[in-house]
């Protein structure tokens, strides 16, 4: 069965390169690097440049990495926002967090997904539960475009079909909210709360800025 939905996918996949090539109205390029400093209670902490390969690795046409505090500095989250403006030539797709962190040594604990609250509805996201030697992480990633957010891979790239197909568009942004779970953040319950209030602030502030 999945083979078998591969194979479609490929087949929509090619058959979008060819359409979109003639047809797809490319989305101005947003400046993630003036993304709000402020989310509601959250500061950005300081930049998180990405290291020159592994921006030519993602290839996205806009990037934004930063570490972000509450008031009190006892919670910290890493953002990353890489947004895509075409799909359809095959330059520049995002990769799930769950192929890139392995290679840097995180091994997954735990994979499901939690529910965001946002002013669009409740929407659900990737939660994925990491260790790397004695750190442990909470990360919750979801991909976002225009008219709705999408956590599964595959569901992204049939949803890549669909937009080109009705919107002549296929802009995406690959969002990942990083928290480490401690003592201080009362283990992985606390870590995935921050997370989740974060990443909703996040959300919202995304549908603002990113091309409608």
């Amino acid at each position: 069965m999945r083979e078998n939905l591969a194979v479609l996918l490929l087949v929509g996949q090619v058959a979008l390169v060819h359409w979109a090539t003639i047809h797809e109205r490319l989305p101005p390029i947003p400046d993630l690097a003036r993304f709000p400093a402020t989310l509601d209670q959250w500061s950005v902490l300081r930049e998180s440049p990405i290291e020159v390969d592994v921006q030519r690795q993602l290839r996205a046409d806009s990037l934004l990495s930063r570490d972000y505090g509450d008031p009190s500095r006892t919670s910290v989250v890493n953002v990353l926002v890489a947004w895509f403006q075409s799909q359809s030539t095959g330059h520049g797709q995002p990769h799930s967090p769950q192929v890139c962190l392995p290679g840097a040594g995180w091994v997954p604990e735990l994979t499901n997904e939690v529910l965001l609250t946002t002013k669009d509805g409740v929407i659900a996201v990737n939660r994925y539960v990491v260790v790397n030697g004695g750190q442990r992480a909470v990360v919750l990633y979801w991909y976002q475009t225009p008219q709705r957010v999408v956590t599964g891979e595959w569901a992204a790239k049939l949803w890549a079909i669909a937009s080109a197909i009705r919107d002549k568009r296929t802009d995406t942004a690959l969002v990942r909210v990083v928290t480490w779970a401690s003592a201080s953040t009362n283990g992985v319950d606390g870590a995935t709360v921050t997370a989740i209030g974060f990443g909703e602030e996040l959300y919202q502030s995304l549908r603002e800025r990113l091309p409608k």
